[in-house]
């Protein structure tokens, strides 16, 4: 009971930070239209903070729509099959996921963090970590594999509906 109480509080958090973010990157780029158009000098962070705002909303949304079953799935063939086997599939999508999000996001998204932190690489123009922008592909494998365990759990309720 509090693993539904905290994966509750965990979608409501990833809700209002993706809002958030969204907000940001709407208000950050009508400021750079308004200065590159209207103002003589056009901002210089503009493009930067809109670039790092996308990877951020892109990642996390990624896994807060996976969440939601809001991700493109093609389930005709799936439909067609009986209770049992559909279940099979189902979890071996689970798994496929999971497989996916450990091997590419969570270690490859770490080797990343490492490599650009070990580095000292750091963005051009606000001086940023790029070890910081990139925590998010960790951050969201983590997501991902967490949601498909859940998935994977709840499989025959799924099937079921």
């Amino acid at each position: 009971m509090c693993l539904d109480a905290c994966i509750e509080k965990l979608d409501k958090f990833l809700r209002v930070f993706l809002a958030v973010m969204m907000a940001l990157l709407v208000v950050d780029v009508t400021w750079q239209v308004l200065t590159r158009f209207i103002l003589p000098q056009p901002s210089s962070f503009t493009e930067e903070v809109a670039r790092f705002l996308l990877i951020w909303v892109s990642l996390i949304g990624a896994a807060y729509a996976y969440r939601l079953n809001s991700h493109l799935g093609f389930d005709l063939l799936v439909k067609k099959l009986p209770v049992s086997e559909a279940l099979f599939y189902y979890r071996l999508c689970c798994l496929l996921v999971v497989i996916f999000a450990i091997s590419v996001l969570i270690i490859g998204g770490c080797n990343l963090v490492y490599l650009t932190w070990s580095l000292g690489q750091s963005s051009p123009v606000l001086n940023i970590p790029m070890a910081f922008i990139y925590s998010v592909v960790p951050f969201s494998g983590c997501l991902f594999t967490l949601y498909s365990g859940i998935f994977f759990k709840q499989a025959s309720n799924a099937i079921a509906e």
